[in-house]
This record gives structure tokens, sequence and C-alpha cells, in this order.
């Protein structure tokens, strides 16, 4: 029998569906943290959760991780003393892996798993999120700029949002426009926009050692 092949980041840049994305994280799952997270030097999580973890004391609340993945991003920030995180995905395998996630408290590290598709309607009522906050699904294949307007939805007056979103796939999607028009109907504060390398300095991937995300950080109004 042959060995399975060992997934990578050009799968999940290549998906094209919600459907597409559930395929791949069930296969992905088990081993993500492991072969891709440790074993491609990828960072993302922590460098977004840092930026979210220097403004904590804007948080006054829950913080939805969207798009939670593993569970990387909540691991950081509820070590770095932010109380309750909620995580949101497609995936429920990937979800199986954050319920497995403890802080070093020995808590679960998230308070509340919700899996749903980030492209339609989410069945979470208004303002019920102190942040919000996001390392990797905004990226090829995954979501683009129309779900930021369920994400302001959910978001309470004053709610902190972090969010990286790929650098190439911001301009090729009209990212810059989509929170500009937030702006102007004063949906958020004017975004401080921060680049942040997704990969450690390390990494040998030729293909993706350099790819860069923007991080978004702005506030509810």
């Amino acid at each position: 029998m042959s060995k399975k092949r060992k997934l990578n980041v050009d799968d999940a840049y290549a998906l094209e569906t919600p459907a597409d994305n559930i395929r791949l994280y069930a296969d992905w799952a088990e081993t993500y943290d492991r072969d891709f997270v440790a074993g491609e030097g990828f960072e993302y999580h922590l460098r977004v959760a840092e930026i979210m973890l220097r403004h904590a004391s804007q948080i006054n609340g829950a913080v939805l991780d969207v798009g939670c993945g593993t569970g990387n991003v909540g691991v950081v920030l509820r070590n770095g003393g932010v109380e309750f995180v909620d995580g949101i995905d497609i995936s429920p395998e990937m979800l199986a892996e954050c319920g497995n996630k403890k802080a070093k408290d020995e808590s679960p590290v998230y308070r509340n798993l919700i899996k749903a598709d980030l492209t339609r309607t989410l069945d979470i009522e208004d303002k019920q999120y102190a942040g919000l906050v996001s390392a990797g699904t905004f990226t090829h294949g995954h979501l683009g700029p129309d779900t930021l307007d369920e994400l302001w939805r959910i978001a309470a007056p004053g709610a902190l949002c972090v969010l990286g979103i790929n650098s190439k796939y911001y301009a090729s999607m009209g990212f810059g426009e989509k929170l500009s028009a937030a702006v102007d109907n004063g949906t958020i504060t004017k975004p401080e926009l921060t680049e942040i390398n997704m990969y450690a300095a390390q990494a040998d991937d030729p293909e993706h050692a350099e790819d860069k995300a923007l991080v978004v950080i702005c506030q509810i109004i």
C-alpha cells in the first residue's frame, strides 16, 4: 500500500467551496499541528495572537476565534490572560482538535466550539463578542471580504478586531475597499495594518517561506 501524501498549504489554497474545505480538513486535522505547524515552521497564529494580547486591555468579554482550526490561536490567548475564547470553524474534525487543547492551568482552551459555514448567516445573536480574532482563514480558497459583514454584526460596540489576511489575497479580493466602506458607514474605526511573516525565519519551503499577511486591527463602533 502506498504511503499517504502529506498535505500542505497548496492543498488549502486550491480549495474552491465550503464542501472542499470540509473534505480537506477531515483528512488533515489529526496531523495538522505536527506536520504543518511544527514541521513547516508555521507561526502565523503566534503573531496574530500576540498582536491581540498587546491590545488586551480593550477586551471586556469573550473573544471569537474565527476559523479556529486546531485551536492554536486560542491557546496563546488563554495563556496570555484572555478569560473566555469561543471557536468557530466549518470542520468538525478541526473542532475536535480544539476540544483537546488545554490552557496552562489545565482548563479547556475554548469555552464554546461552534460548527458553522462562515460564508452563511450565523446562528449567533447580534453584539455577542468583545473581540474577533483570525489567523489563516482569510486566504486563498477560504473566506473573502463579504464574510466581514456577518462578523461585524455579532461583535459588540467597542469590540477589538484583529484579523489576519493573506497579503496577496488582501489585494486581489478587495479587502481594502471593503474595510474603507465599513469605515465610511460608521461600522468600524479606521484600521491599523501590520504586515507579518507567516513562517519562522528558518522555514525552508522555497515557495512559501516568505509568505506574508496583513493584520487588520480595528474596533467596532
